[in-house]
């Protein structure tokens, strides 16, 4: 199993930075993608930011530019930079893994953390 837990939410005035954190823990391996998808109120969850096994980092459109994504194996961390936040970035942000072998694709998601900006 694993286990994902995040920390670093808060509330942010609008243009401000936060920085997220996911610590993953138990048994970690095969993993294809690591990342963040958040939720707003009444949309769907979304790709914020997610690294592939090999490394390459993908974004969701809104936050290009202004996110970043990234990791420290030795620590088991994955990392979310947020600058120039906007109030439409008020989510719940929630820390994915995926692991997959010849068995298939599992996905593990974190409580996930809220973020709320202010305009």
């Amino acid at each position: 199993q694993v286990q994902l837990v995040e920390s670093g939410g808060g509330l942010v005035q609008a243009g401000g930075s936060l920085r997220l954190s996911c610590a993953a823990s138990g048994t970690i391996f095969s993993i294809s993608a690591v990342g963040w998808y958040r939720q707003a109120p009444g949309k769907q969850r979304e790709l914020v930011a997610s690294l592939s096994g090999g490394g390459t980092a993908e974004y969701g459109g809104s936050v290009k530019g202004r996110f970043t994504i990234s990791s420290d194996n030795t620590k088991r961390t994955v990392y979310l930079q947020m600058n120039s936040l906007k109030p439409e970035d008020t989510a719940v942000y929630y820390c994915h893994l995926a692991r997959s072998n010849w068995a298939g694709r599992t996905d593990y998601w974190g409580q996930g953390t809220q973020v709320t900006v202010s305009s």
